[in-house]
């Protein structure tokens, strides 16, 4: 599997999020906690938000722990939105274009987590991506058709429905190819403004996701950390696994859940999957239900 943390609050040291706590993203690339594997060297990527419209990108095949160029942008890059990964791949070759975060447009996307049986509903699959998406499809990832298929549902206009209709699709298509469980996810997906953060899987048994409380309860109960006096009250967190021991400061987001983080509130929602109309390819090679 993988591990990834999303950030979104007052612009912060890429460094700060990445290298600095106890249990930082780079600490979990050798031992993670957490994580089905102790280890998640099969590359890493970096997304952020800064002067374009378009996010920035970093991805390397290397190990985060092994990356020079990695640790130097990291204390140069200040964002108030940040997307970073680290993976351990499921079968899918170690190359730069299968490292999340995925891209498109102003939407980033990162996964931890598979679709079983996915060499043999690949093909369906990536049928029912929109036409005028698959070519921006690069790498050979479960996780970037899955992005593509939300894109397809609707991700830019709803995302929570998007996905569900996503997932709902996946698991029709599995479970005819004889898988009981084909979706095992935890998902972070933004524009740059709203933060979606999905928790989910076919068995009930998600892989873990922990979101932070608020930064000014924790100030108030640790002012000697100089990290929480850094950070504004709007800043919020979404992680694999939590970054450290301080007590109280992480909250375990629970099964078949949607976290929103948006201008420092948070929301949280039920998730369930919705199985798409789709019967067929139509006359213009597109599927009933999808734009």
């Amino acid at each position: 599997m993988c591990r990834w943390i999303a950030y979104t609050g007052s612009p912060v040291l890429v460094r700060e999020l990445l290298y600095t706590p106890e249990n930082s993203l780079i600490v979990q690339s050798l031992r993670s906690r957490l994580g089905a594997e102790p280890t998640n060297g099969d590359g890493f990527g970096l997304g952020w938000y800064g002067e374009g419209e378009i996010p920035g990108q970093f991805r390397s095949t290397e190990p985060a722990w092994n990356d020079r160029n990695l640790l130097e942008l990291a204390g140069h890059i200040r964002s108030p939105l940040v997307f970073a990964h680290v993976r351990a791949s499921t079968g899918s070759v170690v190359q730069q274009t299968n490292c999340h975060p995925f891209r498109h447009g102003r939407w980033l996307w990162m996964h931890n987590g598979y679709l079983a049986g996915f060499a043999a509903m690949k093909r369906e699959l990536a049928l029912a991506v929109a036409p005028e998406l698959y070519p921006g499809i690069e790498g050979t990832t479960d996780s970037e058709l899955f992005f593509n298929l939300a894109l397809t549902y609707g991700l830019e206009e709803d995302p929570p429905s998007a996905v569900a209709r996503a997932v709902g699709l996946i698991e029709e298509i599995g479970r005819r190819h004889g898988e009981r469980f084909p979706v095992q996810m935890t998902v972070a997906t933004t524009d740059g403004e709203t933060l979606w953060a999905f928790r989910y899987s076919s068995e009930g048994r998600s892989r873990s996701l922990f979101h932070s409380v608020e930064v000014a309860t924790l100030r108030e109960q640790y002012p000697e950390n100089e990290v929480l006096q850094r950070l504004s009250d709007d800043a919020r967190m979404v992680v694999s696994e939590p970054l450290g021991g301080l007590r109280g400061a992480w909250r375990e987001v629970s099964e078949s859940t949607c976290v929103v983080l948006r201008d420092g509130t948070e929301e949280l929602h039920p998730f369930e999957p919705v199985v798409p109309q789709v019967r067929g390819l139509t006359a213009a090679g597109s599927l009933p239900g999808t734009r």
